[in-house]
């Protein structure tokens, strides 16, 4: 199982979404350092970045804005973009159809699934929900190589073991639990819970030192 995709990729996905929002405001040019700034790293990190998207900049001008972001979106997106399975329809898998809709016109949750009989053929977002019998035929109807995972922690690694079966390559998982797949398979975890048990523990942390 892989883990930790290479954070040049994390870091460009947010350049992208801080250029976007400078292209918004009417932005036509772009210094390294100001990236550097809006995004919490130095401006040597950024120009090593960007030259994985083949993209200097000009001393005089910096980068042109628009262009950076094409580059960007060539090598984080394909032409066609990529269909998602959202599994596990809870209050955090219907949250996160409308944030993708919006956000992400590469990414796009074309079918979800789950256990619970009630909420089979509900529709949000245009997505229908399907049983997690039809799986299989589904994502190979849809053509689907990514999976969300929100499924509780106790059915999460036999759920995974499913979306491997079904031909599914790579899995954001939303689970606190650590799952056990093949080296191919690859895997970003998302523990909220994780992330805001450390966030409070630094908080008292920090509090203690300035006390």
């Amino acid at each position: 199982m892989k883990t930790s995709p290479n954070k040049s990729i994390e870091r460009l996905s947010m350049y992208r979404r801080l250029l976007r929002e400078s292209e918004n405001e009417g932005t036509e040019n772009v210094y390294s350092h100001d990236l550097a700034d809006a995004a919490g790293c130095t401006a040597a990190q950024v120009r090593r970045d960007l030259m994985l998207v083949g993209c200097s900049g000009n001393p005089k001008t910096g980068y042109q804005v628009k262009g950076l972001i094409n580059c960007i979106c060539n090598l984080l997106d394909t032409p066609e973009g990529d269909s998602v399975a959202l599994v596990g329809f809870g209050n955090l898998g219907k949250a996160l159809l409308p944030f993708f809709a919006k956000h992400h016109k590469k990414l796009v949750i074309t079918a979800t699934f789950d256990s619970n009989p009630k909420k089979i053929g509900e529709i949000s977002n245009g997505c229908e929900c399907y049983s997690m019998e039809s799986l299989k035929k589904v994502i190979s109807e849809k053509n689907i190589k990514i999976a969300i995972l929100t499924v509780p922690a106790e059915v999460a690694q036999e759920v995974a073991e499913q979306l491997i079966e079904a031909n599914i390559q790579g899995i954001l998982n939303f689970v606190p639990i650590p799952l056990q797949l093949k080296n191919n398979i690859i895997v970003e975890n998302m523990h909220v819970e994780i992330a805001l048990e450390k966030v409070a523990y630094l908080t008292r942390a920090a509090n203690t030192i300035t006390d």
